[in-house]
């Protein structure tokens, strides 16, 4: 069951690596200097992204653990 814990593992890198897009698209718009109605704009569609990719992060660890109870 070691492809499980790998897989399981890659699955949580990339649901990782969309938390991180998430933070950079978040500070890009701080930076931006924008007003409020567009800062929120722009934050609220990063809100549906950031859930999903803590969905798959959590998933992957999931599938982990289960790897690690079949091992």
């Amino acid at each position: 069951m070691d492809w499980l814990i790998w897989a399981g593992a890659l699955v949580s890198l990339l649901g990782l690596a969309g938390l991180v897009y998430c933070i950079v698209v978040a500070v890009r718009a701080k930076r931006a200097g924008l007003p409020d109605d567009e800062m929120r704009a722009r934050l609220k569609s990063v809100v549906t992204l950031n859930m999903a990719a803590l969905f798959v992060s959590a998933l992957g660890l999931m599938i982990v653990i289960v790897g690690i109870f079949l091992s």
